[in-house]
């Protein structure tokens, strides 16, 4: 069975038009919420001034993968993939920061 494409309003940004289908937007959710999960824990580590529990590895990993899939949503110009992936990458580059940043 062929996906269902559902049209939703077009979206402006500045000059910019946006004509999503409700899959794109199931897309820009899925990738919001994934991405402000990590807001709390740059909250937590900014306050506190501590990342010692953090992996270093981990993060650099995450945050290359992350860049790459930022790259591949740039190249196939998908929103939701540009724009979650975009965030998120800003938000864990935040912690790898902090990482380096608050060593003990």
């Amino acid at each position: 069975m062929p996906p269902v494409y559902i049209n939703v309003a077009p979206i402006f940004v500045g000059k910019l038009e946006f004509n999503m289908n409700a899959i794109q937007v199931l897309g820009l959710l899925a990738g919001a919420l994934t991405t402000a999960a990590f807001l709390p824990q740059v909250l937590k580590t900014w306050k506190s001034r501590s990342a010692k529990d953090l992996s270093l590895g981990m993060f650099s990993l995450f945050c290359l993968g992350v860049a790459l899939w930022l790259a591949y949503g740039l190249a196939v110009k998908d929103v939701p993939i540009i724009a979650a992936n975009l965030l998120t990458l800003l938000l864990a580059s935040t912690l790898l920061f902090f990482k380096l940043r608050f060593k003990q």
